[in-house]
């Protein structure tokens, strides 16, 4: 077995519907938002209803910051390897290094040929995509001399290297058959499958046809990146399939392919805010801590990004998941229905902060809205109801920030004191939950000086939406936190909350 020590990434595999174009660059905007960390996008150039793949590519590279972007994959066929390597280290420059590329050899024959491609045989398209790989890596290599390069699909006649990336590009391959993963274990990167066309019981068989021929070629299999683009359904009830259930279940059985086959990208199939959501939020984090468990990293090991607040420094150590104290847990439902009751007051008091947060964020799209308005039509009337509109904003805003450091007041003066004194292993949570408490309010008072802040000059909208997209990041964060370690020992320790 290879050893596998790739940081884990999570992504987002976005299709480039045209029709649906402004839901892709809102959902590569919230992920790199939400804290992902690459975004796939599928290339099939002959498909008349998607946008071009490397045109998208481009724009989201300009929406976003920190995510990095990848073609899953190109359609190697009709993108001829010399202008894709110009291409692809264009991107990786202008966006700051955040490009990866992934490599099909083809399929769809008759899209291909009708746009103007070959059409390749399976022998064939192996053999044009290894002299593909040979003629992106020789055109970003320094060096000055002219490149010759003389194959049988590819050609290069004098060529010159450049422009060079500003990090090493991963060449990232699909490959389901022998062939094709053994040259990904003798040239590539990455290892690119998908759960529609390679379920998990296949991976293992793949697995050891990609690492035999690695080591034949004097390489370590653990170098390879594994990346598996998924799909699922997330629910209350766990299915019976791969991927359907609640996101415990997601994150079981990711950890599962990144233990056993080294799998460190899931990149997910999805089309639903919500959803990715939860998979950032919610699977992400459980796969990364489950897997540094196991593979015996050092506590605060993480290889999540850390949340940040205004200015880029880090939302302090408190907000570090893989630093998080836990405690084992016990089964909430051998309690009487009275004692379960009890604890899960505690989401419902969450419950309603959450509920309370989306009004707020609600809130702030009608303003960004109306403030849309009043800039196209420059009319008095227009500004006075957007002036009214950021004061009901500030007002809203600051009676949930009250309402939220009375609930942080409660628990510090009442339930953590109780916790702590009725069960002394809960002793170690209970100062990080106060901990992060200090955090969430640090937030707060920057959210309450964005919003003076835009009182005076409603230009400072960003501001404001800023550090809610903060707050919800941290408070979120911090409930689950307090839901999955709190609630049990309320419940089973009957206290009043």
């Amino acid at each position: 077995m290879a050893d596998f020590g790739h940081e884990l990434w999570f992504g987002a595999f976005l299709t480039p519907d045209a029709a649906g174009h402004h839901r892709i660059v809102r959902q590569a905007v919230l992920a790199d938002e939400i804290g992902l960390d690459v975004i796939g996008v599928q290339d099939h150039p002959y498909q008349p209803s998607f946008l071009d793949t490397w045109t998208l590519l481009a724009t989201l590279a300009g929406r976003t910051e920190r995510v990095r972007l990848f073609p899953d994959v190109v359609n190697l066929p009709l993108r001829p390897p010399a202008v894709l390597a110009r291409a692809a280290a264009s991107l990786d420059i202008l966006s700051g290094g955040r490009v990866e590329l992934g490599l099909g050899s083809g399929a769809f024959w008759d899209g291909i040929a009708a746009m103007g491609g070959p059409r390749r045989g399976p022998g064939e398209a192996v053999d044009a995509l290894e002299e593909a790989v040979a003629v992106l890596r020789a055109l970003w290599t320094p060096g000055g001399e002219p490149v010759r390069l003389d194959g049988r699909h590819y050609r290069l006649d004098g060529a010159r290297p450049g422009p060079f990336p500003p990090h090493p590009i991963g060449l990232w391959i699909g490959a389901y058959k022998r062939r094709m993963l053994e040259l990904t274990g003798r040239l590539g990167d990455g290892w690119v499958p998908s759960s529609g066309y390679a379920a998990p019981g296949e991976l293992g068989a793949m697995s050891e046809i990609l690492d035999a021929a690695a080591e034949r070629a004097g390489r370590d299999p653990g170098e390879i990146r594994r990346v598996y683009n998924i799909d699922g359904r997330f629910s209350a009830v766990a299915g019976e399939g791969f991927l359907d259930g609640p996101p415990a279940v997601w994150a079981e059985q990711l950890t599962e392919l990144a233990l056993r086959h080294g799998m460190s990208v899931f990149v997910l199939a999805v089309d639903d805010d919500r959803d990715l959501k939860v998979f950032a939020e919610e699977v992400a984090p459980a796969v990364r801590e489950a897997v540094a468990r196991e593979r015996g990293r050092a506590p605060g090991a993480s290889t999540g990004s850390p949340i940040r607040v205004a200015g880029g420094t880090p939302a302090g150590a408190a907000l570090d998941e893989a630093t998080r104290p836990r405690l084992p847990k016990r089964d909430i439902t051998a309690l009487t229905p009275q004692q379960q009751a009890n604890g899960r007051r505690l989401v419902l008091i969450h419950d309603h902060l959450r509920r309370e947060l989306t009004q707020i964020r609600d809130a702030l799209e009608q303003v960004a809205a109306g403030r849309s308005d009043a800039a196209a039509l420059r009319s008095m009337i227009n500004e006075l109801t957007m002036r009214q509109n950021y004061w009901t904003l500030g007002t809203f805003c600051a009676s949930y920030c009250r309402l939220l450091t009375t609930h942080h007041t409660i628990e510090d003066e009442h339930m953590f004191p109780m916790l702590a004194s009725a069960q002394e292993s809960l002793a170690p949570v209970v100062a990080r939950l106060e901990q992060e408490h200090e955090v969430i309010a640090g937030v707060l008072t920057e959210l309450d000086a964005a919003l003076i802040a835009m009182i005076e000059d409603p230009d400072r909208l960003d501001g404001v939406r800023d550090q809610v997209d903060l707050l919800s990041d941290v408070l979120l964060s911090h409930l689950r936190y307090e839901e999955e370690e709190l609630v049990e020992p309320i419940a089973r320790l009957n206290l009043d909350i």
